[in-house]
């Protein structure tokens, strides 16, 4: 199903930038507007000029932050900041961070991967995508023909095929490595025996890939090739633009860690805020804890791990003590949440707090989304509420990659913001350049 490609990577040249850790950035949608400065002014070569450059009062069409991080990628080029390899290759990533006091690696391989319509299933989605990010990944794409940042997805190496080819390359002399930096660093290897490539490839030729991180960037990708393939007469479906950057991890790494995005709210009006716990009560069963009860982090996070059963916890309006709820009736449940979605989307913990709390129970509708921000960190999203920051916090079990493959399976979709792949794949590590 899948079909991946070795390509010739584009990255820093390191006789010259000696310390990746000063150039790489994260991604473009967690990228703040306070980040961005910081990422500025830590080094001119930062790759942030090229992923997320600066907006300005006087854009304009032929002047704007696309074409400037046009003119910087040329000009990086041309100063030999940048260079290409000579040879095609897969490149093997291992990325090291910290989680939970220790140290994690996440073993990532980064390809070309063939764009396919997702009506074909064969790169499975499991998240929407909004306009204003769609809109901003293509006009880059457009502007500097090249991928800046890999989409991050999944796959399956049961008999560890794949696991085994790849221990074998990090023997092999290393293509690029970083320096420590916000905890986090990089091991990159180019593989380009030809036997070991064809196996990587066979591997993954008879499955589907599964977007863990980068909709967005995936859904510009495929817009790119319609708009480019209208202006060639004849196509031999080769071209760099039928393909895209993405870093494809197992199913199965221990690396491969995903945090709930717990909901935190504000905004609210007294009225409703006041009848919030009586209209809950039409719909869960309602168990309150005391914050000041020793071992209550331990009950919380012991709570969230169970999988048999449905359970929310949110703390608010009373920020003393938390609430865990528990559905009375799936079924009435299932009718708050749009119809179309199947009975596996109606059970998750995201679909329930998003749709039946926030949408319907609090009013809050697309209007009003400013008031709702996230936190990856129960207890400080429970603090937020206790210093008045927010008036209430919803926190969330973490979803498993099986459960994600099991959503994108049904050919559903989870809410926005229902996953957070921790940490996110960097930008600036390798360029895949489509001219």
């Amino acid at each position: 199903m899948a079909e991946i490609r070795p390509f010739r990577g584009l990255h820093y040249k390191q006789s010259i930038i000696t310390d990746l850790s000063a150039v790489i950035c994260p991604p473009f949608d967690t990228i703040t507007p306070k980040l961005l400065e910081e990422l500025y002014s830590i080094n001119e070569y930062n790759f942030v000029r090229l992923e997320a450059a600066r907006e300005l009062p006087q854009d304009s069409a032929t002047d704007s932050k696309y074409t400037r991080s046009t003119a910087t990628l040329e000009h990086w080029l041309s100063e030999g900041i940048l260079e290409v390899d000579h040879t095609p290759a897969i490149y093997l990533h291992d990325h090291y961070f910290m989680h939970q006091g220790k140290e994690r690696r996440r073993r990532a391989i980064i390809v070309r991967v063939r764009l396919e319509e997702w009506e074909k299933k064969v790169v499975r989605p499991h998240e929407g995508t909004l306009a204003g990010a769609r809109d901003d990944r293509l006009r880059l794409l457009s502007s500097l023909q090249s991928n800046t940042s890999p989409i991050l997805a999944m796959y399956q190496d049961p008999d560890r095929q794949i696991s085994s080819v790849l221990s074998a390359q990090e023997r092999s002399q290393l293509l690029i490595s970083s320096g420590r930096i916000g905890g986090e660093r990089h091991n990159l290897w180019a593989i380009t025996d030809p036997s070991a490539i064809n196996e990587i490839s066979t591997s993954l030729a008879d499955q589907p890939l599964y977007i863990a991180d980068g909709h967005h960037r995936y859904t510009s990708a495929l817009t790119y090739r319609r708009e480019r393939s209208v202006g060639l007469p004849s196509s031999s479906g080769d071209e760099a633009f039928n393909f895209v950057m993405m870093t494809l991890v197992d199913f199965a790494d221990p690396g491969l860690i995903i945090l709930p995005p717990h909901r935190l709210v504000r905004g609210i009006s007294r009225p409703v805020l006041d009848g919030l716990v009586a209209r809950l009560d039409v719909f869960f069963e309602i168990e309150e804890w005391s914050l000041s009860i020793s071992n209550v982090w331990r009950r919380i996070d012991d709570l969230l791990a169970e999988t048999d059963t449905t359970r929310l916890v949110f703390c608010g309006p009373s920020a003393d003590r938390l609430s865990v709820l528990t559905p009375r009736d799936p079924s009435a449940i299932g009718q708050i949440i749009p119809y179309f979605h199947s009975q596996l989307y109606q059970t998750l913990d995201v679909s329930i707090v998003d749709h039946v709390i926030l949408d319907n129970l609090l009013e809050l509708g697309s209007s009003d989304a400013s008031g709702i921000t996230y936190s990856f960190d129960r207890q400080d999203a429970v603090e937020k509420v206790r210093s008045g920051d927010y008036q209430l916090a919803f926190l969330l079990r973490p979803v498993t990659p099986q459960l994600i493959k099991a959503v994108a399976d049904n050919g559903d979709r989870m809410p926005g913001k229902a996953t957070y792949f921790y940490p996110k794949a960097p930008a600036g590590l390798i360029l895949n350049r489509l001219v």
